[in-house]
């Protein structure tokens, strides 16, 4: 598929707006005004926007507990992401839910996932009721490295590969499981291989070239709106930040960290679209600007967000 350059520009948009809400969260937790644990997609902004760039309002994805990015590719409401960060009465949760658990079902977006292996059932489920319901949807399940050594991996794949379900498996492979590297808990190089056990397609692709995602990802999702079943994909990243706010990562090796950073994939993309795709300095500008804005405005809406209710305790816990 041949990307003009309003595709372009509108996945750089998604890589700048999760990039800026995440540098936003990151500091606004530093300040201690957001409560709880946060986990942050800094620099792995690619994968999110790559592969939603393929999906519409009948696709289904399910997150981790780093899903920010996921959620905001998918078209989540900044607004209500920033107050249920905050714990505010005006957030996707009500403030219940937190950083790790943003939905909206309307939109297709089943939830992020405390969790480890957590979305895997979830999307094999939403890819079942695709087919029975014949809808063309395809159902996206996100999961780190650590995840794909879950049971869940491994039954979810199977089902899906067995029942020729329309899933994509997505393994954002950034190097660590919280601390644990992965060539300590796994003796494959490419976990994509793991694929072939299930007959179905395996793909490794750069996680930081937002270009490689799409295409690929372009691919698989079109397959499996073909009926011809599901399909792991592979994105080799890293995360910018400890596993959580606060942890120093003190176990990630320093020549890794500033070999990763020298990756980053915004400035990477950023100069593809100056460079190649020829699109002028002030449009692209003029874009940041207006993202900038749009996070500005999220946290002055959580700021002015009602604390929840004591009464609306025990409200929504249960459906």
């Amino acid at each position: 598929m041949t990307l003009e350059n309003p595709d372009l520009l509108s996945m750089y948009e998604t890589m700048f707006k999760i990039r800026t809400f995440e540098s936003k969260a990151s500091e606004l937790f530093a300040d201690s005004l957001i409560p709880g644990f946060v986990h942050l997609y800094l620099g792995e902004e690619a994968i999110a926007a790559g592969v939603c760039a393929n999906l519409t309002t009948r696709d289904f994805i399910t997150s981790t507990h780093r899903g920010h990015g996921h959620v905001i590719a998918k078209g989540a409401d900044l607004n209500k992401m920033m107050a249920e960060l905050f714990g505010k009465q005006d957030g996707y949760c009500k403030g219940k839910g937190g950083s790790m658990h943003i939905a909206d079902v309307e939109i297709g977006i089943l939830g992020a996932n405390g969790i480890v292996g957590g979305g895997q059932p979830i999307a094999t489920g939403a890819a079942l009721a695709c087919k029975m319901k014949k809808t063309g949807g395809v159902a996206v399940c996100f999961f780190g490295d650590g995840a794909s050594n879950r049971g869940t991996f491994h039954e979810s794949v199977n089902m899906a590969s067995a029942w020729t379900l329309p899933a994509l498996y997505v393994i954002e492979n950034n190097g660590f499981g919280i601390s644990c590297s992965i060539e300590k808990a796994s003796n494959v190089t490419d976990l994509s291989v793991r694929a072939t056990a299930y007959g179905i397609p395996g793909v490794t692709v750069d996680g930081n070239d937002v270009l490689a995602v799409q295409e690929a990802s372009a691919e698989l999702i079109e397959r499996a709106r073909k009926g011809e079943g599901p399909a792991i994909l592979e994105c080799k990243t890293w995360r910018h930040h400890g596993h959580f706010e606060g942890d120093p990562g003190e176990y990630k090796p320093l020549d890794k960290q500033e070999e990763w950073l020298s990756k980053d994939p915004l400035p990477r993309f950023r100069n593809y679209l100056l460079e190649t795709a020829k699109l002028d300095e002030g449009t692209v500008k003029a874009l940041e600007e207006k993202v900038v804005a749009m996070v500005d405005a999220s946290v002055e809406f959580a700021v002015n967000s009602p604390e929840p209710d004591i009464e609306s305790l025990n409200d929504h816990v249960y459906a």
